[in-house]
């Protein structure tokens, strides 16, 4: 139980409606235990009266004394119904109270965790699959409120008749009790047993879940390269052995609770034979009634549900323990990358990196060496170098996706690391080179940059990133739902419009990560247009593979195995003859047809 313990809190924070539930339970069981006493009244009340009405056959009182018996247990009967009626009531309320806390903490519980994941770092994301993280929040938290509602409500319900059974037995006679109970101690040895295998073989079943969960969504939002590559039939036969392998294993837990619960029941109805044999041998003795027999009988027969849902009850539980382990183990993982101050503001766009490296925590690969530059308010950088150069990291690094293993940045005179996440994310317009879009419609997705914008402002920065006429040539112009990441769209306009989400922001400073790979050379130079005349007074910095002559960068960084191995303005680079001038070249060749 000590991986549920973690939900003790909310218990607490549902605490009336829990003690309410718990009472109503208790009332509820109350009348329920008194239906079989008005039962043994009736019963002994007809084996009393059956010798004085065959006595007074023959007679006028023998009507008499029948009619007055029928209508005895006439009354005897409406109070079952009565009792069943009040019982029926507060199992309402109880169910009200306590299967509905158990909706709450759900609730609260898939809050919490889809808040957690979003705080924390890249490298957690990047080390856990989304299929898993997906199984934790949704089947695992639904394990979790298995134990929260019926495994708690049934539990309460099987202490609360236990006792109130058991203590009405004693009363009448304590021996036949003992004699009833004989079989329990055996229940509870099978439970103990049956339970352990129980929780081995659930955390194994949800570890495979969330293997499934991966496998399918990993298919899915790459259907477009398993089409290409005609591998349907390939991915349906490794899905189908995951399937097949989370079968074995359900079966196995199967199997057990196939043989557990019939072996709960072959325990009951032990109890039932031993009461009616120890009972009539007690009627005989003159120690109990006729009545008394059925009464012991119908009890035993209450606690058959409860006993036999002990199984039940321990299966959940176990399971439940075995899921809030696997979501205690994320919701442990404290974030790497955490907020120490709250100051909102604009930024100047001082940028100042001093000898900084950094090595990724998933991988252990070094993508910066002791990098060193320093970006005046309003200037405008390029870095350029081949795939892996470290580029992307230096983006990652300014918005604080990583902190830097060794060395400073520095941003407007102080470190990154002491300035307010939110706001240093939110005056950053970062545009990565993936372009990630959401399930939403074209509006949605570039006013994610400010959700407050309108449609006015949105159509605005569309046409800044040069893709207004083709969203308008949409089918529902704006309105068009481009499907999970954009899968609807061509590379080009995903790049477009992820660059009109992050100019919408009206960031102090601008970072393009080869967000212009797919886009053609006239619509290049319509973003870069606006680039040089609304951008002149905030910081900029663009990474890429190209080489845009028609843009003034202040300062060019060339890297190459993480390091600066040259730096300066485009005509100081083209004189180092280096790699630089190589690049500029090839790509006159390919544009001009040749050389520059």
């Amino acid at each position: 139980m000590k991986h549920l313990s973690y939900l003790n809190k909310y218990f607490y924070k549902y605490r009336r409606r829990l003690l309410a539930g718990i009472a109503f339970v208790f009332i509820s069981n109350y009348f329920r235990v008194l239906q079989p006493q008005i039962i043994r009244e009736a019963l002994d009340l007809v084996v009393e009266n059956i010798r004085l009405y065959k006595a007074l056959e023959g007679f006028e009182l023998q009507a008499k004394l029948f009619g007055i018996l029928a209508e005895t247990l006439l009354y005897f009967g409406v109070a079952v119904l009565i009792l069943a009626l009040l019982m029926g009531v507060f199992m309402y309320f109880m169910r009200q109270t306590i299967i509905v806390m158990s909706r709450l903490v759900e609730y609260d519980l898939r809050k919490v965790i889809f808040e957690h994941y979003e705080a924390l770092h890249t490298a957690f994301f990047k080390k856990n699959n989304t299929g898993d993280l997906m199984s934790r929040i949704t089947e695992d938290v639904s394990k979790v409120r298995m134990y929260l509602g019926p495994a708690i409500l049934y539990g309460i319900n099987l202490v609360s008749l236990f006792i109130m059974v058991i203590y009405s037995m004693i009363v009448v006679n304590w021996e036949l009790t003992l004699y009833c109970l004989a079989p329990l101690p055996i229940l509870s040895i099978s439970i103990y047993y049956v339970s352990q295998l129980i929780n081995k073989k659930s955390e194994v079943i949800q570890q495979q879940l969330a293997v499934l969960n991966s496998t399918a969504q990993e298919t899915f939002s790459g259907i477009r390269v398993v089409k290409a590559y005609v591998q349907e039939n390939a991915m349906t036969r490794f899905f189908s052995g995951q399937t097949e392998d989370y079968k074995k294993k359900s079966l196995s837990l199967g199997k057990i609770n196939a043989l557990f619960f019939p072996l709960m029941l072959l325990l009951i109805g032990a109890s039932t034979i031993i009461t009616v044999y120890i009972g009539g041998l007690q009627v005989a003795a003159g120690a109990i009634t006729t009545g008394n027999i059925a009464e012991f009988v119908i009890y035993v027969n209450m606690l058959t549900w409860p006993v036999t849902a002990i199984g039940w009850i321990a299966s959940i539980i176990q399971q439940a323990a075995a899921s809030q382990k696997r979501i205690n183990e994320f919701l442990e993982t404290q974030p790497a990358i955490t907020n120490t101050v709250s100051q909102p503001g604009p930024l100047l766009g001082h940028i100042r990196f001093q000898n900084v490296s950094f090595v990724y925590p998933d991988t252990g690969v070094r993508a910066l060496d002791r990098i060193d530059f320093e970006l005046q308010p309003g200037q405008k950088m390029a870095i350029v170098g081949r795939t892996g150069s470290g580029k992307t990291t230096i983006a990652d690094l300014l918005v604080r996706l990583y902190d830097a293993t060794d060395g400073k940045i520095i941003v407007d005179g102080r470190p990154i690391a002491q300035l307010d996440l939110a706001n240093l994310r939110r005056r950053v317009g970062y545009v990565p080179q993936d372009g990630f879009l959401f399930s939403d419609n074209v509006s949605g997705n570039i006013a994610f940059g400010r959700p407050d914008a309108g449609q006015a402002e949105i159509e605005r920065y569309a046409r800044y990133a040069a893709i207004h006429e083709e969203i308008e040539g949409l089918p529902k112009g704006y309105d068009t739902v481009v499907g999970e990441r954009g899968v609807t769209l061509s590379g080009g306009q995903k790049q477009r419009i992820s660059i009109a989400r992050a100019l919408i922001k009206q960031p102090d400073i601008l970072i393009l990560d080869d967000c212009l790979s797919a886009v053609d050379t006239t619509t290049e130079k319509q973003i870069l247009a606006w680039f040089n005349e609304e951008m002149t007074d905030k910081t900029a910095i663009i990474i890429t593979h190209r080489i845009y002559a028609y843009l003034q960068f202040d300062k060019i960084l060339v890297l190459d195995e993480g390091r600066i191995v040259e730096e300066g303005t485009h005509e100081e680079l083209l004189a180092l003859k280096g790699y630089y001038f190589d690049l500029f070249e090839r790509q006159a060749v390919e544009e001009t047809g040749h050389p520059s």
